[in-house]
């Protein structure tokens, strides 16, 4: 069976996350409904990094094996029109080797964490960003962001339900950058454990506010306790924006 590699953006909002639930959609399930329709029967499609509730993707990387050659033009299409009306669309498709595996394969990880710093409420981006009316110091962020930097155990920064074997992780970057209104936090690593991003992205924010100051997100790592963690930031904001291999 020939496998395929998939390139998919989707807007999380609506979704309880990107595997397969009994109950309510998931971006999983929608794919794997879509290509039961093309064939009759189950594929299963896996993903680079299962994203939670309400997180987006722009980049999201999957594969699936299909019991026929497809021309990658074709099978896009024939996805995104079967896929409908969730959004969800697949923007690439390839053809690899059985060697490749979406989740495995894959080096690294990129997210991007976009908070919105004015005191109007977002219309156009609204369930896209974290909103945040009071005035952020992003250049406190961004250096409080600098403690985490590298490899460490994050306990501190780990979900209570997270699977991961260890605690320990290596985090290439976590850059904070104010573009007008808007501050961007871009964390890059191999592997995130389960909340990671979004329980650094509300550290971050308590920093950003002067209720911590920088050294004190160097203290709660250290701690190595989750209740030495900020507020988590909602998923609104938690975009998976690429996936290196």
């Amino acid at each position: 069976m020939p496998r395929y590699r998939l390139t998919i953006e989707y807007d999380g909002t609506g979704f309880l996350g990107w595997q397969y639930q009994d109950h309510g959609h998931t971006v999983q399930g929608v794919l794997e409904a879509a290509i039961i329709k093309l064939h009759g029967s189950y594929f299963n499609i896996q993903c680079a990094g299962r994203t939670d509730t309400g997180v987006h993707a722009l980049a999201q990387v999957a594969h699936v094996d299909l019991p026929r050659n497809w021309n990658t033009f074709e099978l896009i299409n024939a996805i995104n029109g079967n896929v409908r009306p969730h959004l969800v669309s697949v923007v690439a498709a390839e053809e690899v080797t059985i060697e490749f595996h979406a989740r495995f394969s894959a080096t690294g990880r990129d997210y991007l964490f976009r908070i919105l710093n004015r005191r109007a409420p977002p219309a156009i981006d609204k369930n896209k960003v974290w909103h945040i009316p009071t005035k952020l110091n992003h250049e406190a962020m961004h250096e409080a962001a600098q403690y985490l930097v590298g490899t460490h155990d994050f306990t501190t920064f780990r979900a209570a339900e997270c699977q991961a074997n260890s605690p320990i992780k290596t985090l290439e970057r976590l850059d904070v950058s104010r573009y007008g209104d808007e501050i961007e936090i871009v964390a890059e690593a191999r592997s995130f454990l389960h909340h990671q991003v979004r329980s650094m992205a509300g550290s971050l924010r308590l920093v950003g506010e002067g209720k911590w100051k920088p050294v004190e997100v160097k203290r709660a790592l250290e701690a190595k306790n989750r209740a030495a963690c900020g507020p988590v930031a909602p998923p609104s904001g938690l975009y998976l924006v690429a996936v290196r291999y």
